[in-house]
């Protein structure tokens, strides 16, 4: 009777996918995403060519490479943007499952390429390193088991998580992997202390680090040989840490200029993880302070994002992977000026990797999708799983 009198109802319209994630995404991160990679392919014109010719490869055949898996890991981050949180939590947690048995696999089926680690599957036209992308799919998973522990008989997430942790750091360390499974720590106890942790656990976990460390430094040639060469307080010019202070040294403010850096030379990972000695040396310390700039507006915009965020998954996960993405930054860049040990670390969309610059691609298309706007609701309708 209604509609004759006064005609249908019109539906609900609802907005096309891509102009509703061009409008809520974080469009400022997103832009600084893609000048990172522009700068590492830049850095890597520089980086890798001296590498190409000592193996006996076209000069730009790393470049290309980079280019290649770079595109791929940009693609992952486009493409998972896109989705919600709930499609997020499963494809990380599906993620987590599969990188977590290839590292379980690696002893068996591992391949060391002459850097005394066994981190690698070799499958003949590249290598994959598991620990890479289990990153984002365990932040995920640790941050869905804390947020389910949060609601009324949900799981004991915070224990079960733990547990999951001390497997992983074992098998990272099985490697050897230390720095990665710091990493994977640290990761753990952001997410652990955004969801509440008491101050007297967080303390306990970072004696159990330590102690570990300790333990690693009597147990490892490996991690002793790096802890001693940092503690020392003369540096081998013919180190990888030598080759980068004198880089640094000689870039000063503005570089030697484009082309004309010699540490790329000496330096055998200098496209990897020392390339931010390259940038140091040929386009100085501006470049330097460019590219940090760039990694703060991804990680601070983010943050600031999800401090309007009232769903516990979504802010913890989001925590999590913002910290993993800058203090990966931060500890490349740091061994380059020894304030850590050395530890074979990317910088995130600018070193030379598949494994890394995708896993980078997948860890921030999770983040951009976290952090995009949208309806908060009501808090107990959130707290409750109402309207998810």
């Amino acid at each position: 009777m209604t509609e004759m009198v006064y005609g249908s109802m019109p539906g609900k319209v609802s907005e096309p996918v891509l102009p509703r994630w061009w409008r809520t995404i974080d469009r400022w991160s997103m832009t600084a995403i893609f000048a990172l990679f522009g700068i590492g392919i830049l850095l890597g014109l520089a980086a890798s060519v001296p590498l190409a010719q000592r193996n006996g490869l076209d000069v730009f055949f790393y470049v290309q490479r980079q280019v290649f898996f770079g595109s791929m890991g940009l693609a992952a981050m486009l493409g998972i943007s896109m989705l919600p949180p709930a499609m997020v939590r499963r494809l990380g947690v599906l993620g987590f499952l599969g990188a977590f048995l290839a590292l379980a696999l690696l002893p068996v089926v591992g391949t060391d390429y002459g850097k005394g680690a066994v981190r690698w599957i070799s499958m003949g036209f590249a290598s994959i390193q598991p620990s890479e992308f289990l990153k984002p799919g365990f932040i995920i998973l640790t941050a869905w088991l804390m947020a389910a522990s949060q609601e009324v008989n949900g799981p004991r997430g915070k224990s079960l998580s733990f547990a999951i942790t001390v497997i992983i750091v074992f098998l990272l360390a099985m490697q050897p992997d230390f720095g990665q499974a710091a990493l994977i720590i640290f990761g753990w106890g952001v997410v652990y202390f955004i969801a509440g942790a008491p101050m007297v656990l967080i303390g306990t976990v970072m004696g159990m680090v330590g102690a570990g460390a300790m333990f690693a430094y009597s147990a490892s040639e490996h991690f002793a040989k790096r802890i001693n060469g940092f503690l020392s307080p003369d540096v081998d010019p013919r180190t990888q840490l030598g080759y980068a202070a004198n880089a640094i040294q000689e870039g000063g403010f503005f570089g030697v200029g484009v082309g004309e850096g010699q540490v790329k030379w000496s330096l055998p990972d200098a496209h990897t993880d020392f390339i931010i000695a390259v940038a140091a040396e040929e386009y100085g310390l501006v470049l330097v302070l460019v590219i940090i700039a760039l990694y703060t507006l991804i990680v601070t915009r983010s943050l600031f994002r999800l401090m309007r965020e009232r769903d516990p998954f979504t802010r913890l996960a989001g925590s999590g992977l913002a910290s993993i993405f800058a203090v990966q930054a931060m500890v490349n860049m740091a061994v380059a000026v020894r304030l850590l040990p050395a530890k074979g670390m990317t910088l995130p969309f600018i070193s030379y990797g598949g494994s890394s610059v995708i896993a980078t691609g997948i860890t921030v298309g999770m983040l951009l999708a976290l952090t995009r706007s949208r309806a908060q609701g009501e808090l107990s309708d959130i707290m409750f799983g109402r309207g998810r």
